[in-house]
């Protein structure tokens, strides 16, 4: 097979779909690997080193897009690149498709087959693929929300971990998942004061057994989340419903109750964002001020670390990227149930139901899609 990696365009986004080592690694199993010129630049990858491992250099993304079975990228593709998809090729990144009409239109105008990182599952429910950007978007978070604290960010001026005689800022975490538990690890490291609400009596107990009496944790209700958020001097949405959009869990009269110049990272904003007041930034123009609260909403957080992320994603997608290399989509969904569930786009149909229902598409069952 023929494995085509782009150059990220999407705002500040600087990881690369396939590292040298993933080349390597697809070359040992006799297929070609087209890398655009200077895809690797924001990780410190040069064509030179590609091109050591195996690879060839293409002169734009067009002729990786025209040669290449299978497309390997990171975010989800932009309009240009959309349209640059051909019935019968395979895409293989993060598409986050519920809250992004646009993007599904053009995915499912190009007959492509479009697999989603974020929906390929593993044991036990877990996401496997959006398990390491989670853990840099939730490590982030707090960096982030410490950041926009200062009084030159915008925020109240609070260091996070205070000081002797001066009271630590409160964090409070939305979610004790991946990001969650990140962020909890992050937050508390710095001394900060942490409270975590979850829906998942389970989860707390395990977050409980994990950070000990340091750690608040709150079943999350309409009165904990208003509470919690009104004493908040960092509040992190970190909850996330896979493949579907993200439930607005701080309605605008929460955030109008917040304290004055404090901040909100909506680490959900990739899937729509669980505040009523969220709308997605870019690194490049992360902030900005709904009463009085900063909000930083940025829509690839690990991009600002591109790469530690790069690396971190290719040690989980690359044993999928070689499964279906060496033996086809079909095949290799039809062997691994797990990646079926990555399945959100095929032929002109959806192929997920989440997405479909988000976005009012009739939905086409990825196991009969096999069949087509």
């Amino acid at each position: 097979m023929k494995i085509g990696v782009p150059r990220e365009i999407k705002n500040h986004e600087y990881r690369v779909g396939l590292t040298p080592s993933s080349v390597r690694e697809l070359r040992f199993n006799g297929h070609d690997v087209l890398i655009e010129t200077a895809a690797g630049a924001g990780i410190g990858v040069s064509d030179d080193d590609y091109q050591a491992a195996g690879a060839s250099i293409a002169d734009s993304a067009k002729a990786v897009f025209d040669a290449a079975d299978m497309i390997v990228k990171v975010k989800e593709p932009q309009p240009d690149e959309c349209r640059m998809l051909r019935r019968g090729q395979v895409l293989f990144t993060y598409l986050h498709l519920a809250p992004d009409p646009e993007q599904a239109k053009l995915l499912v105008e190009s007959g492509a087959t479009a697999i989603a990182y974020e929906t390929v599952t593993g044991p036990n429910n877990s996401l496997p693929l959006l398990s390491p950007m989670s853990e840099v978007a939730g490590r982030l978070s707090v960096q982030a929300g410490a950041r926009c604290l200062e009084k030159e960010a915008g925020g109240a001026g609070v260091l996070l971990g205070g000081v002797p005689g001066v009271p630590a800022a409160h964090v409070v975490v939305i979610g004790g998942g991946v990001v969650g538990t990140n962020a909890i690890r992050m937050a508390m490291g710095m001394e900060a004061q942490v409270t975590v609400l979850d829906r998942s009596l389970k989860r707390l107990q395990e977050l409980d057994f994990q950070f000990g009496g340091r750690l608040n944790t709150i079943y999350s209700t309409r009165d904990a989340l208003e509470h919690y958020s009104s004493i908040a001097d960092l509040l992190i949405g970190a909850v996330l419903i896979p493949g579907a959009s993200a439930p607005k869990l701080v309605s605008r009269e929460m955030i109008r109750n917040m304290k004055p110049a404090s901040v909100v990272v909506d680490v959900a904003i990739d899937q729509g964002g669980c505040f009523e007041t969220s709308r997605p930034t870019t690194h490049s123009d992360p902030t900005y001020v709904v009463d009085d609260v900063v909000h930083y909403c940025v829509a690839n957080m690990p991009g600002a670390v591109p790469r530690t992320s790069a690396f971190a994603l290719n040690n989980a997608t690359l044993p999928f990227v070689l499964a279906i290399a060496n033996r086809g989509w079909r095949q290799a969904m039809a062997d691994d149930a797990h990646l079926l569930n990555g399945l959100n786009v095929h032929d002109g149909r959806i192929t997920f139901q989440a997405v479909a229902e988000a976005l009012g598409h009739e939905y086409l069952p990825a196991a009969d899609a096999l069949r087509t």
